[in-house]
């Protein structure tokens, strides 16, 4: 089974792309339904490794491997674990979700339109399960284009202002890891006297020097920071936000900035241990900022667009807080913020389309209001997304950021403190929201209605799927502790820790 499920992850890594060249050579109004089958497949096997996934085995499952460019070093190396299991299947749910969202409210140029939404979800899903860093690469560049095509030809009045300095600010980070992947297989290769590798766990098996690392650790860090992306780096982002389409939005802000996060995982931490040691205090204070900045500017913000990108920022400021915590609990936690910021974003961005229809098109806050009297399903549902995101008991991400704050208080108790405002500000903000938004006085074009039955179908499983992860997320930390474990280990022993065993594997230790 598992080495049948092997040979499978090639088809849900190009099944969407097969699929989106197909629906562009289809009739138009076929080309929306062959996309929904092209994202209906990868969720499916999704799915069935969630299932499979043996949670007790360390390492890599499923694993293909095959020499792609053997002159280079470079190999066609795919796999799962604990670090992007989740993060593939939440991929594979939203894509599905907003293809059938295109279904029943199709866009114009449809064909063209599915066929970027397939190549993108192509290249999330070749970045998450890549194991060989020049790979990792081309999918982390792959995935960007798409995005960029979809804002400039289905985004707002603005859009290739936006389009530009999006293109701008992650060509910068692209170019920067492209030349510290370039170098890090050349030295190693010259450091070892073995052939040159790109494959990760190589080159995890033999680090560079310090002084080496930390140059390369930061062109790493500031591609992963600017695509977040994080204060200061963020410029790119309040224009795109504003210009994407929402759809479209709602699968970006749910799954490409957790590609840099996961980034930071997969790469920056094994392979350049002792460089991110040396600048773990850094990235906490540029974490901290992310997380005060984002939550500042969210609750001054009246677009309700620019409130959940200001909120992303913060909860990726969280997120990269539990990462460079250096501890086992904080890199589980931000695993786990990593899938349920997904899961709570994508409604939310798809709530808003919802929004401005019943506001003549507005998405300003302040022509809001009264919406929820006639349309009681809808606020439910939205006001069960707004608590999820206030890490309230019996929400994911209570316990993601109760994981990081964990992490992070052994680690530096003044910069966990701190983020704990973060915290206390993401329930003003989001309860202002949904407050403004839904009740208070009725805006002056507002015309409340229900939801409809072709919406509800897209956005009622995915709110029931953040309730059922926020009962049960210990499917999600059994699966990902081993693999959180091993990636921070050698960074924390670098940063002077003593590797405090997290619950389980202290229960582990102690026996029946």
């Amino acid at each position: 089974m598992r080495d049948q499920l092997a040979i499978h992850l090639s088809i849900v890594l190009f099944w969407p792309l097969v699929l989106a060249v197909l629906g562009a050579a289809a009739p138009r109004r076929l080309a929306p339904w062959v996309a929904l089958l092209g994202a209906l497949v990868p969720l499916g096997y999704a799915i069935v490794l969630l299932f499979d996934f043996d949670t007790g085995r360390p390492g890599l499952q499923y694993v293909t491997d095959a020499d792609w460019i053997p002159a280079l070093g470079i190999h066609y190396k795919l796999g799962l674990d604990g670090l992007n299991l989740w993060l593939v299947a939440l991929t594979a749910l939203l894509f599905a979700a907003i293809a059938l969202w295109i279904v029943f409210r199709p866009y114009e140029r449809g064909k063209l339109f599915a066929f970027h939404l397939g190549l993108a979800e192509t290249g999330v899903l070749g970045a998450f399960m890549a194991q060989d860093l020049a790979l990792f690469v081309l999918f982390f560049d792959l995935m960007l284009v798409p995005f960029a095509f979809l804002v400039l030809g289905w985004g707002g009045p603005e859009r290739v202002a936006a389009t530009l300095k999006f293109i701008i600010y992650t060509l910068v980070g692209s170019l920067l890891m492209l030349a510290g992947a370039v170098a890090t297989a050349v030295l190693t290769a010259s450091a070892t006297g073995n052939d040159i590798t790109f494959v990760i766990s190589d080159l995890a098996r033999a680090p560079l020097g310090e002084s080496t690392q930390k140059w390369i650790f930061v062109a790493f860090a500031l591609a992963f920071l600017i695509k977040m992306p994080a204060f200061p780096v963020h410029g790119w982002m309040p224009d795109a936000y504003r210009q994407m389409p929402l759809p479209v939005l709602a699968v970006f802000s749910a799954v490409l900035s957790k590609v840099a996060a996961y980034g930071f995982l997969r790469v920056a931490l094994p392979v350049f241990p002792e460089a991110a040691a040396d600048f773990q205090l850094l990235i906490l204070l540029i974490a901290l900022g992310s997380i005060l900045y984002g939550s500042v500017q969210a609750f001054t913000q009246t677009d309700a667009r620019l409130i959940l990108g200001y909120s992303s920022v913060a909860q990726l400021g969280f997120i990269t807080l539990g990462i460079f915590a250096l501890r086992p609990e904080g890199s589980q936690g931000s695993l786990l913020q990593m899938v349920q910021h997904g899961l709570v974003v994508a409604p939310l961005f798809l709530i808003i389309v919802l929004l401005a229809e019943r506001t003549g098109g507005s998405e300003d806050l302040r022509d809001m209001g009264g919406i929820a009297f006639r349309a009681p399903v809808l606020a439910a549902l939205f006001l069960i997304t707004t608590l999820a995101t206030l890490a309230m008991p019996g929400s994911a991400n209570f316990v993601g950021e109760f994981f990081i704050l964990l992490g992070t208080f052994r680690s530096d108790i003044v910069i966990a403190v701190l983020a704990f405002a973060g915290v206390a500000m993401a329930s003003v903000y989001m309860l202002r929201f949904f407050i403004r938004a839904m009740h208070n006085r009725r805006g002056p074009a507002v015309e409340s209605y229900e939801l409809s039955l072709r919406d509800g179908l897209v956005i009622a499983p995915l709110v029931a799927v953040v309730v059922a992860f926020g009962v049960y997320p210990q499917a999600a930390l059994d699966a990902s502790e081993p693999s959180a474990v091993a990636a921070v280990r050698v960074a924390q022993q670098q940063a002077g820790e003593t590797g405090t065993p997290t619950a389980a594997a202290a229960r582990e230790e102690e026996g029946p």
